[in-house]
């Protein structure tokens, strides 16, 4: 009988407990089971939805590795695995997509049922991640890339061309998916259209490069921040505004606007905020509700406008990712030079300094930051 190969130690970020800052301390990462690949991660992005394990807004029971926006080299694979081979590049996908439910089924990867039951450990309910004393630690989305090594399921990854740099490829796992796919795949913006996106932080960036691709002829960023409304001009917002200095930014937006805009975007996870952003739409308009708000968070909007004006308020989770088609798309596109993702990460950090990594994203001060793994 063989002997079964180690875990592998890793450095890893880990919420233990809610509210409190987070820490790095080293991991046990078990090898691959059955349909599993282990991936020893190159880059992670430090993105909002981590933060949101961290203080309760996501609720995720601690203690947590973090990590979701990962990419990395397969070093491992298990039992059954045909799709993965040593050495293959991939990116995480915090949706596991199973294939074979009813969403699944019709395309809509993103809702699939298997990743209700991925949350905090793979889908079949296994942990592969242990601390040093052996206890079981969940992982963030069934993911846990915020760490040297990763053993995640297979409906978990998708390989990607190896001449894509891994520290930019990490993006694409949540931030960059989630804002261009809102354009192109949930809101379906056309060519010519008025835009308005609210929140400009890794999210709301993107689906400013999004609307510019798709061909928007008016794309207007609102965020409280210059430096990031300066980044969105040069990613492609035609006008900024700055609700700082704003009586009302609805009023500021339909007039800039003629009248309203025929698609905006919520990308800060906040009720009054949506309803600002369904309320800067002209008749027919699509508002799309990227960000993540609170549980018991409310958005309040004029009902009849929905008859009225035909206005259409929508969700948009993951960009409405088909992600085993869209990761690969991004990465061409980004490798055309129309997809810009050097420009969002706005500081690297080591694994060690991932307690400031997360104080500098509480602080909006990144558009995106990333620990790199050396």
């Amino acid at each position: 009988m063989s002997t079964p190969p180690p875990p592998f130690k890793a450095k890893a970020v880990v919420c233990r407990t809610i509210g409190a800052p987070v820490t790095v301390e080293e991991i046990l990462v078990q090898p691959p089971g059955p349909g599993e690949i282990t991936m020893k991660v190159a880059a992670c992005g430090v993105c909002h939805s981590d933060l949101s394990a961290t203080n309760g807004t996501i609720p995720f029971p601690p203690p947590i590795v973090l990590g979701h926006e990962g990419a990395g080299v397969v070093v491992a694979v298990g039992e059954g695995v045909s799709r993965f081979a040593v050495g293959d590049h991939v990116v995480s996908s915090f949706v596991s997509m199973c294939g074979k439910c009813r969403y699944c089924a019709e395309g809509r990867p993103q809702l699939c049922d298997q990743s209700a039951k991925t949350t905090v450990s793979l889908p079949d309910g296994s942990v592969r991640t242990f601390d040093l004393q052996g206890k079981p630690l969940g992982v963030f989305a069934g993911c846990g890339t915020m760490a040297e090594y990763a053993t995640l399921h297979v409906d978990s990854v998708v390989k990607i061309d190896r001449e894509m740099p891994l520290d930019r490829a990490a993006l694409i796992g949540c931030g960059v998916m989630t804002g261009f796919g809102a354009v192109h795949n949930t809101a379906h913006v056309q060519a010519g259209s008025a835009t308005a996106v609210f929140g400009c932080g890794g999210v709301g960036l993107n689906v400013i490069q999004g609307c510019c691709i798709a061909g928007a002829s008016t794309i207007v960023a609102i965020d409280t921040s210059d430096e990031k409304l300066e980044l969105a001009r040069q990613l492609g917002a035609t006008h900024v505004v700055n609700v700082g200095q704003q009586d009302n930014v609805v009023k500021t937006v339909r007039s800039l606007t003629q009248g309203g805009v025929d698609y905006s975007f919520e990308c800060v996870g906040n009720g009054q905020v949506v309803s600002q952003a369904y309320g800067a739409l002209r008749k027919g308009g699509t508002a799309v509700v990227v960000g993540v708000a609170k549980q018991d968070d409310t958005t309040s909007i004029r009902t009849a406008t929905l008859t009225f004006d035909e206005k259409t308020l929508k969700g948009s989770y993951f960009g409405s990712a088909r992600p085993a088609v869209d990761f690969p798309r991004l990465v061409s596109l980004y490798r055309q030079r129309r997809l810009r993702l050097d420009e969002l990460v706005t500081h690297e950090y080591s694994v060690d300094d991932a307690p400031q990594a997360f104080a500098d994203l509480a602080e909006g001060r990144n558009a995106r930051g990333m620990i790199v793994f050396r």
